[in-house]
């Protein structure tokens, strides 16, 4: 199929796209990256009047540290996270999720921010960024406004980002010495959709845990935590027991949506598998240190 006809705009400057927005309301769409948007259009599941080209503006670019922080521009490509030594050292979680992503030209188009914007409870990024404690910041001509992660995802592809606001850049603390973290996930070819997914960070006092995150990609329509499995993590020690005793509250406390190819037990079974997996990893450097 092609796309509908649409009018077509490139601004240079955020305040330009901010205008348009204002202006031309659910009618205009943004084209971050375009990975997604293009496919819509060709369905037609997508019929804006106005496309509205982000390519060329520089403010929603870049990666920079700010202190305790690591900002990543709303168009920031995938490869450039991928690539970037500014990541490894500050948050080595999007580095270990970044080529679990798609394939390499989609890396290459594809955006930080578009992805975030998305809300894709089977992307990468957005459970990376709720693992990370990440921050969204998002700006209108009303002003800016800062979201956590843990509010900004509402629903399936949905999220608390107005009609009117555009995502500017994401913020993430950056990683301390003796914060853990893991990404692992499990699809069916290397590049699909994750079956399931799972983006993990916590503090380590000696050898108890605290701070424990767990985001997991395509459990439920949302990227989401597992509070009880955290709770029960929680200044522990690490070990075998405190491991089997948090993967057996994960599977009694989530309840996965069912996939094409995978149930509910199925995905509730590879979730606990996933977790073992990431706590062990840890486990074995504490044991090590």
């Amino acid at each position: 199929m092609k796309a509908p006809a649409f009018s077509y705009l490139r601004p240079r400057q955020l305040h330009e796209v901010l205008k348009l927005l204002a202006e031309h309301g659910d009618e205009a769409r943004l084209l971050a990256g375009g990975q997604t948007l293009l496919a819509t259009l060709n369905m037609r599941l997508s019929e804006p009047a106005l496309l509205i080209d982000m390519q060329a503006v520089s403010e929603l670019k870049g990666l920079s540290i700010a202190g305790q922080t690591l900002r990543i521009g709303a168009m920031v490509t995938h490869t450039e996270i991928e690539t970037s030594d500014l990541v490894a050292q500050h948050a080595p979680l999007l580095t270990a999720a970044a080529s679990h992503i798609a394939h390499r030209a989609i890396r290459n188009m594809g955006t930080f921010g578009g992805s975030i914007a998305y809300g894709d409870p089977a992307a990468e990024w957005p459970a990376c960024l709720l693992a990370l404690s990440g921050v969204i910041v998002v700006r209108s001509l009303r002003g800016e406004r800062r979201i956590a992660a843990d509010d900004f995802f509402t629903g399936l592809y949905t999220t608390d980002l107005a009609p009117d606001e555009v995502i500017v850049a994401c913020e993430i603390p950056v990683a301390q010495a003796n914060q853990k973290m893991s990404f692992t996930e499990l699809a069916r070819r290397h590049g699909d959709y994750a079956v399931v997914g799972l983006a993990a960070t916590a503090t380590m006092l000696g050898n108890k845990m605290s701070n424990v995150r767990l985001a997991w990609i395509g459990v439920g329509s949302t990227p989401m935590r597992s509070p009880q499995a955290e709770q029960a993590l929680n200044d522990q020690p690490l070990n075998a027991q405190s491991v089997a005793q948090a993967v057996e509250v994960l599977r009694s406390e989530i309840a996965p949506l069912p996939d094409l190819t995978h149930s509910e037990a199925a995905k509730r079974q590879l979730a606990g598998v996933l977790l073992k997996r990431a706590l062990t990893s840890w486990m074995s450097t504490v044991e090590n240190a």
